[in-house]
């Protein structure tokens, strides 16, 4: 894959994520939508705290969207993805599918800063000499 094919791919996915956790799972907190007391109430999510877990999944994926901050946001948002797979694995629902976001976001930032698949995959040659143990 060319380099620019690649930035471009990571862009698309990119986009693909963002748009997925604002539209699709931080905005629907801050509106009543059909069924939203009994899913919280399956999740055991009180209604009052929404808007705060709203708030903070529209920080995170902010800053994964700027390029100067997507790697802090990638981390912020795998801590927050992290938070909804216990919840999911707390009820014995089906965890995986914040770990496929998850996912997601940390190759479309690989395909975007190519480094980071290169500290993510290295045999520790990535260091220089004196950091070597």
């Amino acid at each position: 894959m060319s380099r620019k094919t690649q930035i471009l791919t990571g862009w698309i996915l990119t986009g693909l994520v963002g748009t997925f956790l604002l539209v699709g799972s931080a905005i629907p907190k801050f509106i009543d939508f059909p069924n939203k007391s009994e899913t919280m109430s399956k999740l055991e999510i009180p209604l009052a705290i929404l808007p705060t877990v709203g708030v903070i999944e529209i920080a995170v994926t902010v800053l994964f969207l700027i390029p100067r901050t997507s790697f802090l946001g990638a981390i912020l948002a795998t801590g927050y993805l992290g938070g909804a797979v216990w919840t999911h694995l707390r009820i014995g629902d089906a965890w995986f599918f914040p770990v496929i976001v998850g996912i997601l976001i940390w190759v479309a930032l690989g395909l975007r800063r190519p480094a980071i698949f290169r500290l993510a995959f290295s045999s520790g040659d990535a260091c220089p000499p004196s950091e070597k143990s």
